[in-house]
């Protein structure tokens, strides 16, 4: 057993609390004296470890806990990956092993290596002059994960795929100016440009595209300011990594792959969810020419969505009394990196919670709505994905996702007919493409054992229980198995998906649930022989439901970089396993179909994903009765 410095866990409240910069630095020097690496040692992921839930739900202010770190350790000099688990109570490595074949996430290090070589290669340039740019400084290159194809000469080999622009000056929108038809693939142990595919000269679109301020010019004048305060400062208290607001009591971290994460979610101490995040998404592109086929982005699985968060700014990303937190990453190479202000909490009016006016009586009641908002952003190359958790009032959780920032381009030749494109300027057009996210809910109703129907409404047709042809209601199906429970969304029919804990009943005799309402049911376009439907099979449901195991965390698998596919939802659900009135977990697939328009160059106005969790039996009456008038706001 190996051993560094001691380090203890006086600084953290609780054990499911992320790691701080000191721990990640100590949990990196522990780990690299546990592997068989050389020199060219970098550290991917690093992430406290969960402990088990039954001693998360067990744990008490003033009880011990071993806090310990999980760390991927890379030897970029062989690509060997090892997964390393450090006490950092001791000090101690618990455990390590050597995960064969394995690509982790990419590095941020070796990107910015991958654009060098791809600069140097004399190919690269000969191409880029045939297309007019002779000023190699102005281009601009962007590292891609590479997919896995089967292509000759790339198996067992860690890669990237690398597209150009043009960047007239430093500050230009490069995206405008695509060197259409130029790939350049790098292996990463070697920073050897293996390929470099050149499908033919397509003029570079000339049209400017920038939007910053100094590029728009005047502004608008008849916008007034609108000030949002809270003299009394929020109703939210944050204690560490936990919130407290009105009923509501619940825990957030920042992971480096799923971004935030929400922990045990109660509401006037009745559990709800005991984790919840997103645990992967993929944004595959329609476009078939070189440039574009290949591209099938996991945003989280191979970049990270937390590596990715950006430092928020009040009165731009936020708005209000707010209050942030702090979100640490691993550096690559050991040390622990603070983004400052990567969590947004605030506070925001949203409308009309409940009211009606009595015609008899002329007596009217009207109660506003207050949502809790906890978020981030993530900057995942040319996109933004904001991620915004809102808690009501009434006992509803709502994800949203905000999609924004520029969006992936493609030159086209005059007169020709872009391919799974639309055109959005001058020789210019933006590739058909996805983005859909993954939510691993693990749902926790009053307790673990919970089951999971699929509710229809539809028609009772004209029987003789409907004899005028008016009745329509609930069809309502138990999902008992793991194959059962693998469904697309409906819209016409209006469905959604009801957890349920049969042991615990309200005042009417109905087991406490919650539905899930899917928002953006969006799946999988590509053909099923397609490579990207092996790799992101759990995009091709809008719901999975599995039996918890602290092991299944990620629909992809753990290592979607390069993998062949099959890992994940569907190597675990081939099992069939049981899922009723058990500890389930909801996988739900949402996102956004993009067919772009011209409104969305050169910068996308924001596009909304999401769902719902609405409280279905849960309370025995609507909860919010007790929340006061708005005097202050309902003057005469």
């Amino acid at each position: 057993m190996t051993t560094s410095p001691q380090l203890t866990a006086a600084a953290v409240q609780h054990p499911l609390d992320p790691l701080t910069a000191d721990e990640v630095a100590a949990a990196c020097t522990t780990a690299r004296t546990a592997t068989r690496s050389g020199n060219d040692v970098h550290f991917p992921v690093v992430v406290r470890q969960e402990p088990g839930k039954a001693a998360v739900l067990a744990w008490r202010p003033g009880d011990g806990w071993d806090r310990r770190a999980e760390v991927l350790v890379l030897d970029r000099s062989d690509g060997s990956l090892s997964e390393v688990v450090v006490s950092l109570t001791s000090g101690t490595v618990v455990s390590s092993q050597e995960v064969p074949g394995a690509k982790p996430a990419l590095l941020f290090g070796e990107a910015l290596e991958a654009i060098v070589a791809v600069k140097a290669n004399p190919a690269w340039q000969e191409a880029v002059r045939r297309r007019g740019v002779t000023d190699l400084e102005q281009v601009q290159i962007d590292p891609w994960p590479a997919g896995n194809f089967g292509l000759p000469g790339e198996e067992g080999r860690r890669l990237t795929r690398c597209v150009s622009y043009v960047r007239p000056s430093p500050t230009d929108n490069g995206y405008a100016h695509p060197l259409e038809g130029l790939v350049a693939v790098v292996d990463l142990a070697t920073m050897d440009v293996i390929e470099v595919i050149d499908s033919g000269l397509v003029p570079v679109p000339a049209e400017a595209g920038n939007y910053d301020a100094a590029a728009v010019g005047s502004f608008r004048t008849d916008l007034k300011p609108v000030a949002i305060t809270q003299p009394d400062g929020p109703s939210f208290v944050v204690d560490g990594h936990e919130v407290s607001w009105q009923r509501w009591r619940f825990r957030f971290s920042v992971h480096p792959i799923e971004g935030l994460v929400l922990h045990t979610v109660t509401y006037d101490g009745r559990s709800i969810l005991y984790r919840a995040s997103i645990a992967e998404m993929v944004v595959p592109y329609g476009a078939t020419g070189a440039s574009h086929w290949w591209k099938n982005a996991f945003d989280a699985g191979e970049w990270g969505l937390g590596r990715m968060i950006q430092p928020l700014i009040n009165g731009c990303d936020c708005l209000g009394e707010i209050r942030y937190a702090d979100a640490v990453m691993a550096d690559e190479t050991g040390g622990g990196n603070v983004v400052a202000n990567a969590v947004c909490l605030h506070e925001e009016d949203f409308g009309i919670l409940w009211k009606h006016a009595d015609l008899w009586t002329g007596l009217t009641e009207t109660r506003r709505s207050r949502r809790l908002v906890i978020s981030v952003i993530s900057t995942v190359g040319n996109y933004e994905y904001g991620f915004y958790w809102y808690f009501y009032l009434d006992g509803t959780i709502q994800l949203e996702v905000k999609l924004t920032g520029i969006m992936q381009t493609a030159g086209v030749s005059p007169g020709a007919e872009p391919d799974h494109a639309v055109v959005i300027a001058p020789g210019l057009a933006a590739p058909h493409h996805q983005h859909l996210f993954c939510a691993r809910l693990d749902v926790d109703l009053d307790g673990a054992a919970n089951s999971v129907y699929e509710v229809d409404v539809t028609s009772d047709g004209n029987g003789s229980a409907n004899p005028h042809g008016n009745g329509f209601g609930p069809t309502i199906t138990l999902l008992a198995t793991e194959s059962e429970a693998q469904r697309l969304a409906d819209p016409l029919a209006g469905r959604c998906w009801k957890v349920v804990n049969p042991a615990v009943i309200n005042r009417l005799g109905q087991p406490v649930g919650y539905r899930l309402i899917p928002n953006s049911p969006a799946r999988l376009l590509a053909d099923p022989a397609a490579h990207i439907v092996r790799r992101a099979t759990f995009a091709t449901r809008n719901l999975w439901v599995t039996p918890y195991s602290p092991d299944e965390r990620r629909p992809a698998g753990e290592y979607p970089n390069q993998s062949e596919g099959g890992d994940g939802l569907p190597a675990w659900t081939a099992a069939d396993r049981a899922v009723v009135e058990t500890d389930v977990v909801l996988w739900h697939t949402f996102g956004v179909n993009h067919i772009a328009r011209p409104e969305d160059w050169p910068v996308m106005p924001v596009e909304y994903a999401g769902f719902w969790l609405k409280p279905d039996g849960f309370f025995d009456r609507n909860p919010a009765l007790d929340v006061p008038p708005p005097s202050s706001h309902c003057a005469s």
